[in-house]
């Protein structure tokens, strides 16, 4: 099987969630993008759509995350890859790193990958990450321990972060 992909949607998923699009390459999830995602690569790219239950990569996620989101699992373990440079891929392998139910910084990744000033690209890195949730992208947060920056908004990140427990205590905005 080549590219292909599939929109799924509440219940299937989750309310709070809402609409993701999974895309599979071969036996592999590629891609999971919500609407209006930051960075989503031009729809093209997708490939011809499919039902996600007939699709066994797709249908497989879609369970794995049906699941993680109603509480029920704490990790997902599907097949997976990523395209992307060799920061972006160390960056991601520490993302995958970070516990269920905990968070890290910005710098403390760049710290991890060898100098704290990388933390900017590091950012750059995490919002081109193309498998939301899977690739544990919501559980960064910022220096401050604040809600920063999330691909498919805020309002994901923050309920990503309290199923898993995670919400930072954070000081209030100032504007």
């Amino acid at each position: 099987m080549g590219i292909r992909h599939a929109t799924v949607t509440a219940p299937q998923i989750a309310e709070e969630i809402g609409e993701l699009t999974i895309v599979a390459d071969g036996d592999a999830v590629t891609g999971i993008y919500y609407p209006g995602h930051w960075t989503k690569p031009d729809r093209s790219a997708f490939g011809d759509e499919v039902d996600a239950a007939s699709d066994p990569a797709i249908a497989e996620a879609v369970l794995q995350l049906r699941d993680y989101l109603n509480g029920e699992r704490t990790s997902l373990d599907f097949a997976t890859h990523a395209e992307g440079s060799d920061f972006e891929q160390s960056v991601w392998k520490v993302l995958r790193e970070i516990p269920y139910g905990e968070t890290v910084t910005y710098g403390e990744i760049a710290e991890q990958l060898g100098d704290r000033s990388l933390a900017r690209i590091v950012g750059q890195a995490v919002g081109h990450n193309p498998l939301s949730i899977v690739v544990a992208c919501h559980r960064v947060v910022g220096a401050t321990g604040s809600l920063t920056g999330y691909a498919g908004g805020l309002r994901r990140k923050e309920f990503l972060l309290g199923l898993e427990g995670a919400l930072p205590d954070a000081p209030p905005p100032l504007f």
